[in-house]
């Protein structure tokens, strides 16, 4: 926890393996939730609002409250998680504090906002079905940044300790280079 609290976890071997571990389950976690919401919603306001409000033609009844309460209830937990663990990683990144900022908030509320805009389709208005796209393309524009961000950050980290080691070899070399001149 101490390469947490500090920022140096990009240069502990370890924590770089289970952080680049991780980043590929999210990688994957990523296209597989493009996967899913082009599949079941679609790409468009009309396919998402008739995957939410149901289909005569395509033989689909409207989601139940029931069933997006289980949804909601597994997918609210979850991405606080996967957000608190990309943004808070995000925080010994070398971006501006601003920068941070904006990208938290971004983050959790593209979150909610893409979670919480399937309600507004099936029980406010069928408009809300470009909210409920825009929140999708947000939120996984900002997973992708953070961890495109949190791989570089963490290859920035493992690239210190062999440059550290050549210019201790360098220095060595030098020395050893000194001792051999003047012997």
């Amino acid at each position: 926890m101490k390469y947490m609290e500090r920022g140096g976890f990009q240069n502990q071997e370890l924590m770089r393996w289970t952080l680049g571990a991780t980043c590929a389950l999210l990688a994957a976690f990523w296209f597989t939730n493009a996967a899913l919401f082009v599949s079941r919603l679609g790409v468009t306001p009309r396919s998402i609002a008739a995957y939410y409000l149901g289909s005569e033609g395509d033989f689909r009844a409207p989601r139940t409250a029931g069933a997006m309460l289980e949804v909601t209830h597994m997918h609210l937990p979850m991405m606080a998680l996967v957000m608190l663990l990309l943004t808070h990683l995000l925080i010994f990144a070398p971006y501006s504090k601003k920068a941070k900022i904006a990208m938290i908030a971004l983050a959790f509320s593209s979150a909610l906002l893409e979670e919480g805009s399937g309600w507004l389709v099936r029980f406010a208005h069928p408009g809300f079905a470009w909210v409920k796209l825009a929140s999708f393309l947000t939120l996984q524009g900002a997973l992708a940044f953070l961890l495109v961000g949190l791989v570089m950050f963490l290859k920035e980290g493992a690239a210190a300790p062999e440059a550290a080691g050549a210019r201790r070899r360098r220095g060595e070399k030098q020395k050893q280079e000194t001792s051999v001149r003047r012997g």
